[in-house]
């Protein structure tokens, strides 16, 4: 698999910039005594959440990224893409598990299925009339 053939959604970088800045800002608390060090951690984490969290996909799976681990879900377990109501993407499962897609939106559903190498139903009809009139 290269690079090339995977398509990655990732959180907006502002909350990286803001996890650094929370950071830098926390840096007077916690070393002003020994135990206040694990302020650090929260802006810590939340850096490496918006660095590390997403969805990658490929023409063989779906990984969905986590802070910690990630889930790889084949694409033949994969049974329909949709978008629920707060305007996130969610793909439901063979089995009927339903799993939000992290950092993918709705709107960005046509891209996560050209990953796949297959287009949209809409996709095609559009293309075939402008091949045509050629």
């Amino acid at each position: 698999m290269s690079r090339a053939e995977t398509v990655r959604f990732r959180h907006n970088q502002a909350i990286l910039a803001a996890a650094i800045v929370a950071f830098i800002g926390a840096l007077p608390l916690a070393t002003a005594r020994w135990w206040l060090l694990w302020v650090l951690l929260v802006p810590l984490a939340t850096g490496l959440w918006a660095w590390r969290a997403g969805t990658d996909a490929d023409p063989r799976e779906l990984r969905l990224r986590a802070l910690v681990g990630q889930r790889r879900v084949p694409w033949a377990r994969v049974v329909e893409l949709a978008g629920d109501p707060r305007g996130r993407a969610v793909a439901r499962l063979d089995d009927g598990q339903v799993l939000a897609l992290p950092a993918v939106r709705a709107t960005d559903l046509p891209r996560l299925v050209s990953a796949t190498g297959q287009h949209l139903p809409g996709e095609r009809a559009e293309a075939g009339p402008s091949d045509e009139g050629q």
